[in-house]
């Protein structure tokens, strides 16, 4: 009867506490990767007016070349690569050329015109671009020749100025006082010649009193005591 109960209350708690390994759920988002393009040869491509940023013009999907990268939109996404036709990666983001180029630029490729101006746009080969498109850039090589567009004013956008910081008193510079500069004591000059040479002082002379008269000036005062006790 106990090993009953005991097989009875262990099957119970098998049941009623979870396995680890059956509670652990693994959630993986897998990102579509664009359809794979044949190429018959290395394709060449044209650079766009005011970027320096290249498509490919032979085929229907949008495919740009851009500072050593391929770039490829699919189904709302951007994916980019180091080669044309293999090697896809979801980017997350809009490449920063892309927002430089206006919507109807297929258009305008096909009318041979840019933005009322004619395109006369030269394929540029696979090997010149890779080649040569970091130089391009340095040099701006594009701008000098206008890309191919007679009259295009090439116009770099203007980053917006940054508001005028305000200092706090906390920030500002202590205004520390300049030492004063050292009295420096005058060389020492000897005196001239007229103040070595002594001055003829006078002595200082007192009128002499006589001893007579002296005299006489005491006897009248004696005398006149005298008096005046009588």
């Amino acid at each position: 009867m106990k090993k009953a109960l005991f097989v009875v209350t262990l099957l119970a708690l098998v049941a009623v506490v979870p396995n680890p390994s059956m509670a652990r759920v693994d959630v993986q988002v897998s990102i579509p990767l664009p359809p794979v393009i044949i190429f018959p040869a290395p394709p060449s491509v044209i650079v766009i007016p005011g970027t320096y940023a290249y498509f490919v013009p032979d085929i229907e999907e949008d495919v740009f070349f851009y500072n050593g990268w391929w770039w490829r939109p699919w189904r709302g996404r951007w994916y980019r690569s180091r080669q044309y036709a293999s090697g896809w990666v979801y980017y997350q983001g809009i490449p920063s050329f892309y927002r430089g180029i206006p919507r109807g630029w297929r258009n305008d490729f096909r009318e041979h015109r840019w933005k009322g101006q004619s395109w006369n746009f030269q394929p540029i080969p696979h090997r010149e671009l890779e080649r040569n498109w970091s130089g391009w850039r340095k040099e701006k090589y594009w701008e000098q020749n206008r890309w191919h567009v007679p009259g295009y004013q090439f116009k770099p956008r203007s980053r917006p100025s940054e508001p005028a910081r305000r200092v706090v008193p906390s920030e500002r510079k202590a205004v520390v006082p300049k030492p004063r500069e050292a009295v420096r004591p005058k060389p020492y000059r000897p005196p001239s010649r007229e103040a070595q040479t002594p001055r003829e002082v006078k002595p200082y002379s007192q009128p002499r009193q006589s001893r007579e008269t002296g005299s006489q000036r005491r006897q009248d005062s004696e005398g006149k005591e005298r008096s005046g006790r009588r």
